[in-house]
């Protein structure tokens, strides 16, 4: 093409905007795409671009794994074997394309999606998040049923820790009965179907008694949740014993909504199980015996969306997790037909009622959240579609802003969910800035929790406060949940690269993974003051999910950085120590985790001690063990705890939550250049 000079008129080339004149290029400045170019012009300079011809455009993914894969049967021919290997990096974006000056869409593409010939070089791939890498991961049950593994789940999530570690240690498939699927744990005797028959009369506890289990029910949950309303269900409950004979009293919602009222105060009255059955669940099996159809439920909405809370939360409880968010997801669906989302008119239906639909829907709105975070699943509602305002509590201002915070993490965890494990975790380098944007918004949130839920951990005489404790936990898994990827990411590259012991992501993101470890720690701070005070919750699964996530990060954090995590071990004694509490309570979910935490920190220090080339003997007796019972063999329910000793708290706090100006600092750490730095860490280790 012929140079132009800079008062020729600009004109548009056929060329798209990303193909840079050949000035631009050298300078490697951004091009405008005219002839002349905005640049050329500016400068006089003449404008040339280089009509070579098409060129065909790959996928740097796609590109870099054809090298790899040459490389690999260069050195290593091919076997028929098969071998154990973890999920690619890149997904499946491997598809040539041809470059098409005529596609208008084609200009959205930025460079760093592509690569090109080599006469440009190639660019290394960028990094992103393995738990929510493509293709999605499976794992089999004993039973041959398959589970899918959510991407920010922390079953999930230990399960692929325990699957890679066992794969690298021993070179084998991790053994089915090792980790425990969803719906093991308890036996509630019943297999679905509806019977309206009473087989077995159904002892309802007395009046007085009644009473008690429904404030044991109250305290436990109902500062976190709206499960019923107060008046109306004591005054349905007075009427109730006062017409014994009345047939229409245990056919009515109200009646299944008491049973399952029963079931939680039962299991948390009397904790201890029979066999694998927890206590009451005769009365959460009539009441879904009773349950009516889905399409009974618009005729009674409010009566309708809280009972269908119970199910959700009772299922969640006793590990049931995807029944459980299939039962919220009803609840969410009913509660979004009756408008409980909108701004409902008080005018028009009436103060109370506006009020109690709308501690509905934050109580729909904060479990669907969590559940479909612990599954790992994509959410029911974007917070956009909320008009929904909070409710008044009379009896206690300050609940109003408590269930504001509450509602914040909630989103927040959506957000990560949507960004760090979604369509941006999946794609580039943008898994690290979602991680950056999402610990910028817990740091606005800092300040704000601090100051209205203060915990004093470390001021004697000062109670715990339950609400003040739950809502710190949240906060706390939200930055687990938001580091982990790459703490994953870190573990992964050790095991699959042997140059990777030496050149490490420690360096360069070791604030990032101190933070995770010390939030880990502060979850199990925050537990031991419960525990102290008798405030530990066996049942509902919001500490022992916090205790779980904790866990497993202090089990891996000595193998990924040994130096800056040296007293790990220690950590990972107080939190079986905490799982014991659990298990001694009746917890049976509680002595499946506390396994799985044995083996994997067993493995753990197998690692250790290997890389300190210090000889060890691994054989087939000390492999991992899998489970002949639902309960583990060599955890007896009924075992003392072991003692919680008081160990130095290391500058974290004493359990206080990381100041906005620390957590804004590490946020901003995250660097283009350090997306850059590990895009070649990977490409030079030849990882995935």
């Amino acid at each position: 093409m012929e140079g132009t000079t800079a008062s020729s008129p600009p004109k548009r080339t056929s060329k798209r905007s990303s193909n840079a004149c050949i000035r631009c290029r050298k300078q490697k400045i951004k091009c405008s795409g005219l002839q002349p170019c905005e640049g050329c012009m500016k400068r006089k300079a003449n404008c040339v671009f280089d009509d070579a011809g098409d060129r065909v455009v790959v996928k740097r993914a796609f590109l870099l794994e054809l090298q790899q894969k040459a490389a690999r049967n260069e050195q290593h021919p091919p076997t028929t074997e098969g071998s154990v290997s973890g999920p690619s990096m890149f997904g499946q974006d491997g598809d040539v394309m041809r470059e098409d000056s005529h596609d208008p869409s084609a200009s959205q593409h930025s460079d760093d999606d592509q690569a090109t010939s080599p006469e440009h070089g190639v660019t290394p791939p960028n990094v992103t998040n393995l738990l929510a890498a493509s293709p999605s991961t499976f794992m089999p049950a004993p039973n041959g049923q398959q589970f899918y593994l959510g991407t920010s789940s922390n079953w999930s999530f230990a399960g692929k820790v325990l699957k890679i570690t066992y794969e690298n240690l021993h070179h084998a498939p991790l053994p089915l009965n090792v980790l425990l699927f969803d719906g093991s744990a308890y036996d509630l005797g019943w297999d679905g179907p509806m019977d309206h028959t009473d087989p077995e009369p159904l002892a309802i506890p007395s009046p007085d008694y009644s009473i008690y289990l429904v404030n044991a029910v109250k305290f436990h949950c109902g500062q976190m949740y709206h499960l019923f309303d107060d008046d109306e269900f004591h005054q349905r409950l007075q009427q109730f014993y006062s017409e014994p004979d009345n047939p229409t009293g245990k056919s009515s919602l109200w009646y299944i909504h008491f049973l399952l009222i029963l079931a939680f105060g039962k299991i948390f009255i009397m904790q201890k199980c029979g066999g694998k059955r927890p206590s009451g669940a005769e009365f959460f099996v009539r009441a879904m015996q009773l349950l009516p159809p889905a399409y009974v439920f618009p005729h009674d909405p409010i009566a309708s969306t809280e009972i269908l809370c119970c199910i959700a939360l009772y299922l969640q409880c006793v590990d049931h997790r995807s029944s459980a968010h299939t039962y919220i997801g009803q609840a969410m669906s009913v509660a979004l037909a009756y408008g409980m989302h909108t701004d409902m008119p008080e005018s028009q239906l009436g103060e109370k009622h506006v009020h109690r639909c709308r501690k509905i829907w934050w109580t729909i709105f904060i479990l669907d959240r969590h559940m479909t975070s612990m599954m790992g699943l994509p959410q029911n509602i974007r917070d956009s579609e909320i008009q929904c305002q909070l409710p008044i509590f009379p009896e206690s201002g300050h609940r109003t802003t408590t269930l504001d915070l509450h509602i914040k993490l909630a989103r927040i965890i959506a957000e990560i969910n949507n960004s760090i494990y979604g369509i941006n975790g999946r794609l580039k380098g943008k898994f690290l800035m979602s991680t950056k944007a999402s610990l910028q918004t817990l740091a606005g949130l800092a300040t704000e929790l601090g100051h209205t839920l203060p915990l004093k951990l470390d001021h004697p005489g000062y109670g715990v406060s339950r609400m003040s404790a739950s809502l710190h936990l949240l906060y706390h898994q939200c930055i687990v949940l938001a580091t982990r990827p790459l703490m994953f990411c870190d573990l992964k590259m050790k095991f699959e690269s042997a140059t990777c012991w030496n050149t490490t992501t420690q360096d360069r993101f070791g604030t990032l993974l101190q933070m995770c470890v010390e939030s880990s720690q502060s979850i199990i701070i925050i537990l031991e003051s419960l525990h102290a005070q008798g405030l530990l919750e066996t049942f509902l699964s919001l500490d022992l999910d916090s205790l779980y996530a904790s866990s497993v990060i202090l089990a891996i954090a000595p193998v990924i950085d040994e130096n800056r995590v040296s007293d790990c071990p220690a950590w990972v004694q107080r939190s079986l120590g905490l799982l014991d509490c659990l298990i001694s309570a009746g917890n049976l979910v509680a002595s499946w985790r506390k396994t799985e935490l044995q083996q994997l920190d067993q493995m753990m220090n197998e690692i250790l001690l290997a890389r300190s080339n210090v000889a060890y003997t691994s054989c087939s007796d000390d492999r991992l063990q899998p489970h002949s019972n639902p309960a583990p063999a060599n955890i007896p329910i009924n075992q003392d705890p072991l003692p919680l000793l008081p160990l130095p708290m290391h500058g974290i706090h004493s359990g206080d939550d990381l100041s906005a100006d620390q957590l804004l600092a590490i946020a901003s750490s995250i660097q283009d250049e350090d997306v850059a730095w590990m895009d070649r860490a990977i490409a030079e280790n030849s990882i995935w």
